[in-house]
């Protein structure tokens, strides 16, 4: 256009080539809106799967994996590091694709205007692209170190959060404050780094780019003024160039954000590559009957975290279909830790583990929880309804079938006077109900879920007298045709139990009833004497 489109008798070339341009401009930008449509969303179906996948994965990760990993850090991968990644295949691969076809575009048509500045800027492409490659892995780096201190700084929040209030009650706030804005400050520090080697990554790459076209228009200057090609040969090209530059100059950038999606990319695929140490069975063993039976044999186990300290030695004690078995021991002697194998959260070292007379280790995980309840002494109590609370122990239960079960745990009562009664939202780890009501209401799920087998792990130890009494008959209505296995500091919870094992440091040093532990004169005797002493002192004082 520039050499024959400016003769005024060459008017309707100059007409054909801007109806073409304006063609094409309408065709981009059509092509674009269906871009950037089709390629984010996509990315919004990626992310959700892969927040998904890694959800599924971890929530079946044995508890071993949370021993020695922060649920906020966890958190912060699920959350932060896929939003990382929701950008790189998101907004920023549609960037990345329409420079690509930009970039691509430009060049075949400046192969087209002058094959021979083309196969400069080609020649040029690898001087360009090895370095980029090299600050890549830099920027991966980094990246990866920003998430990391992000992620810890998220993990202490999620904790301090969770733990307002004693904060506050111990006047921790400004401590809490300080820790944090350091956990912050080296998140920064991290993410400053990170953008540093992007910064560079950017720079470089436009330098380089714009570098290497000036080099050629200067080459092809010399030819204009040699004869060899025409001024609109070379403002063509130059035209391309410009194009061809600037998408390169973006895609350096998009180089960027794909390695720090990289990155957040690497931390995922961490958590996706964990293996459970439970294993299922290839060829599981299906359950007998269900009648309640337990039986542990030679049990040894320590915890995967502290493999120096021994939590069991050699257990071995089997209970029948019904029986009622109470243990207990001071804290760290592995009351919890049985509980913690029947259900499966760990295998033990050595030993085996039976339920009705078929060893765990070779039964799916979930059909041996299926025949299992626990009230634990830290009720879990999600931020839901009353209603789905109960539930949670057999999803699909119906209304009726919610209120028959909380009326057997006793709590029937304070949910109705509730405004909205079995639809009240509890709040987060249940805050707007006492202790009481939170134990109340996890006996109620134990209900409903009817298994065969009850663990009550010191279900009483925090509550005041009035609450316990509730529980109590709540939980004596529970255990009624039911096997039975129970952990309590309280003497009161474990008098009608069939039998007692009393454990110290991993072993069963005493086992009975309570007359006949009374008897005896060991551990159980010494425990009960500081339990009733400790009532009469309390009863008098009630008295005073």
């Amino acid at each position: 256009m520039i050499d024959h489109g400016f003769d005024q008798a060459d008017r309707g070339l100059i007409d054909s080539y801007f109806i073409a341009i304006l063609t094409m401009a309408l065709i981009l930008a059509a092509a674009s809106a269906l871009r950037y449509y089709f390629v984010i969303t996509i990315g919004e179906r990626i992310v959700s799967d892969i927040r998904r996948e890694v959800f599924d994965h971890v929530t079946r990760l044995s508890p071993s994996f949370f021993d020695v990993n922060q649920s906020g850090e966890i958190v912060s991968r699920l959350t932060a590091d896929t939003t990382q990644i929701k950008s790189a295949v998101g907004a920023t691969a549609s960037v990345a694709l329409r420079n690509l076809i930009l970039c691509l575009g430009a060049m075949v048509m400046m192969i087209i205007t002058s094959p021979k500045l083309s196969s400069i800027v080609l020649v040029a492409i690898p001087v360009i692209v090895l370095p980029l490659m090299s600050f890549g892995r830099s920027v991966r780096k980094r990246s990866r170190a920003a998430q990391d201190r992000l992620a810890n700084a998220s993990a202490y929040a999620n904790e301090t959060i969770a733990a307002s209030r004693t904060i506050q009650a111990y006047n921790g706030e400004e401590a809490a404050s300080r820790h944090y804005g350091t956990a912050v400050e080296d998140a920064y520090r991290a993410a400053r780094a990170a953008i540093k080697s992007r910064s560079l990554l950017t720079g470089f790459a436009i330098a380089m780019v714009f570098g290497s076209i000036v080099a050629v228009l200067w080459v092809g200057a010399q030819n204009v003024l040699a004869g060899t090609m025409s001024a609109g040969t070379l403002g063509q090209f130059l035209l391309y160039s410009v194009i061809a530059g600037s998408s390169l100059g973006s895609l350096s950038e998009v180089w960027g954000e794909l390695s720090q999606a990289a990155g957040a990319a690497d931390r995922l695929g961490e958590l996706l590559a964990e293996v459970s140490p439970i294993t299922v069975p290839a060829n599981p063993v299906a359950l007998p009957k269900p009648e309640g039976r337990v039986d542990f044999s030679d049990v040894h186990f320590f915890y995967p975290s502290r493999p120096g300290r021994s939590a069991l030695h050699g257990l071995s004690f089997s209970v029948k279909p019904g029986e009622t078995v109470a243990i207990v021991g001071a804290s760290g002697t592995g009351k919890s830790t049985i509980f913690s194998l029947l259900l499966r959260f760990y295998d033990p070292q050595q030993g085996s583990i039976a339920v009705d007379g078929a060893d765990i280790s070779h039964v799916l995980p979930e059909a041996l929880r299926e025949r299992i309840a626990i009230v634990p002494q830290d009720t879990t109590i999600f931020a839901a309804t009353i209603h789905d609370n109960i539930a949670f122990g057999r999803p699909g239960a119906s209304r009726d079938e919610v209120r028959a079960a909380a009326i057997a745990a006793q709590a029937d009562e304070f949910i109705s006077r509730l405004e909205q009664g079995y639809d009240t939202q509890v709040g987060e780890r249940g805050v707007t109900l006492s202790g009481g009501q939170r134990q109340r209401i996890a006996i109620a799920r134990a209900i409903l879920k009817n298994a065969p087998i009850l663990l009550l792990d010191e279900a009483t130890s925090a509550l005041d007298a009035e609450s316990e009494t509730l529980v109590q008959k709540a939980l004596e209505g529970l255990m009624e045709a039911r096997t039975t296995l129970v952990i309590a500091h309280r003497l009161a919870t474990v008098l009608k139990a069939d039998r007692i094992l009393v454990l110290d440091q991993g072993r069963i040093v005493e086992e009975g009833t309570h007359q006949s532990l009374i008897r005896h004169g060991g551990i159980y005797a010494k425990l009960a004497r500081l339990q009733f002493d400790a009532g009469i002192e309390q009863r008098m004082l009630i008295a005073k």
